[in-house]
């Protein structure tokens, strides 16, 4: 095979190569941009206690790939024993934030994680939070669609007879 011939073939491959590397680019993520702190749109989930917020930072977390959001839990807020369909890797942004493992809320199971922490929690962990020091900020990376299963539904707000 002539150098022309196997440079030409050489080309070719590499072209192919590149073009299988890249990925279609999800909803809001085919341009570079940031997101602001104080740019943040935090509003109530139906999952949540009334006091707790949510904000979508990337992606769409009701539907298939990735997302990341933000939870603002203030003081004294307890999200009782449930757990996520998807893994889920935590940043505590702000505050400490009181997670434990398991399907009964028990305060000594509770570990503690100043900011910068990050924890991987696998899928449909059972797990439990409180914000028994003063409000905490975590952030939320996982693959969508989100999913909450509450262990007890009577713990769940979207029942109506959550008293959190």
């Amino acid at each position: 095979m002539s150098q022309t011939r196997m440079a030409i073939n050489s080309q070719l491959i590499n072209s192919q190569l590149k073009d299988e590397r890249v990925r279609p680019h999800q909803p809001g993520q085919e341009v570079f941009k940031t997101i602001m702190a104080e740019d943040i749109n935090w509003k109530p989930f139906a999952a949540f206690p009334p006091s707790v917020r949510l904000a979508v930072v990337v992606g769409q977390p009701s539907y298939e790939g990735p997302y990341v959001i933000r939870v603002k839990v203030p003081r004294g807020v307890k999200l009782m024993p449930h757990k996520h369909p998807e893994d889920r890797v935590y940043t505590v942004i702000s505050g400490i934030f009181y997670i434990g493992l398991g399907d009964q809320f028990d305060a000594d199971r509770l570990q503690a994680y100043p900011p910068g922490t990050v924890i991987v929690l696998p899928g449909n962990t059972s797990h439990f939070h409180w914000a028994k020091s003063g409000e905490y900020v975590t952030q939320v990376n996982a693959m969508g669609p989100l999913g909450l299963e509450y262990v007890n539904p009577k713990d769940d707000p979207r029942n109506g007879n959550s008293g959190m």
